[in-house]
């Protein structure tokens, strides 16, 4: 088995805490280093807030100095290396404190590696205590909803237990890791200009195969006046078989409604299509796939959601690169088999 992954494993399993997961699975903490007193990722986050709650945007590095101080780190605890190698334990831990207030609405980035603290993190700093449900919260409200029939049933972060198996806690990890970079992959795009977004959705469309090797297979229409289509994918050479793209670059708690759908089924009528995508960087309403699903065989739209997006950009390396390999390897029964046994 080979998984990529996009930061050091237990470090990863931070992740977990403010995630619903599956709860037949139950995830390790990570080991003890020593008995240093490196403070954990979440423990860091109010003195972060603290630190930034003047205004002033600033560069991790610039956060983690004044947390070194106000935790008392020695120098030998602030530069502890993890087992593996990857990096200094305080440094990742004041990385995905950083993310996780990001990713909560409480800091913003106005550039690259900048954060700042925004009125949500002043408040939060106000009644400290609430902190990690907050954060929880938020981040459950960016998971899709659940089936009401589905198997796998939330679990508060004190279930959480430590007899996992190691392959149980890697695959944990692993997982945890993949939504870590959908949500950053969707953050990006957001950040990004919508006619961007219509580039990519044809890029990853021809990226999962559709068009073949067919020679400028992808078009992305002209930006105003598009008639309701962004992109067109030509399945042949001679574009008798063609797919409609719709994008929409919206925030994540914008919803796309069934209103919306049946427009793009307009557009492809007038387009004389029967094949249509819409793809968003949010959710749709239950009404817009309900729509979707109840459209005559004449007619087919496949609606892909953000989550679904930011997967198959993910699984189809699109804009993303393998930062590590891990190989897990297990006996080779026949190789050992053809020996004599010890009588």
């Amino acid at each position: 088995m080979k998984l990529c992954q996009s930061q050091q494993v237990f470090n990863s399993i931070y992740l977990l805490y403010y995630r619903n997961i599956p709860s037949k699975l139950k995830f390790q903490k990570e080991p003890k280093l020593t008995n240093m007193t490196i403070p954990k990722f979440d423990e860091i986050q109010i003195p972060a807030l603290e630190i930034l709650s003047d205004g002033v945007p600033r560069k991790r590095i610039e956060i983690e100095e004044p947390l070194s101080r106000h935790f008392q780190l020695t120098d030998e605890e602030r530069n502890k290396m993890y087992a593996s190698g990857n990096g200094p334990v305080f440094m990742d831990r004041v990385q995905w404190a950083l993310s996780y207030l990001n990713m909560a609405g409480l800091v913003t980035k106005p550039k690259r590696g900048l954060y700042k603290i925004n009125d949500e993190g002043r408040a939060i700093l106000k009644k400290p205590t609430e902190l990690k449900q907050y954060i929880a919260d938020k981040i459950q409200k960016r998971e899709p909803t659940k089936k009401k029939n589905s198997s796998s049933k939330p679990v508060q972060i004190e279930q959480i237990e430590t007899d996992s198996t190691p392959e149980e806690a890697l695959y944990g990890s692993y997982q945890g890791i993949r939504k870590s970079v959908y949500r950053e992959i969707i953050d990006t795009i957001l950040s990004k200009h919508p006619r961007e977004f219509e580039k990519l959705v044809v890029q990853l469309l021809q990226r999962m195969g559709y068009g073949g090797e067919i020679k400028n297979s992808g078009q992305v229409t002209q930006y105003s006046n598009d008639k309701g289509i962004d992109g067109i994918i030509r399945e042949d050479i001679l574009g008798f078989g063609r797919i409609n793209i719709q994008a929409k670059r919206y925030a994540i708690d914008n919803k796309i409604p069934r209103e919306d759908i049946q427009k793009f089924v307009g557009a492809l009528a007038v387009a004389q299509s029967d094949k249509g995508v819409f793809i968003t960087t949010s959710e749709f309403t239950k009404g817009a796939y309900n729509y979707a699903e109840s459209l005559n065989f004449s007619t087919k739209i496949v609606l892909i959601n953000g989550e679904k997006l930011a997967e198959y950009i993910y699984n189809f390396n699109l804009g993303v690169q393998t930062e590590r390999i891990i190989e897990i390897k297990k006996l080779d029964s026949d190789y050992w088999d053809n020996m004599a046994d010890d009588k």
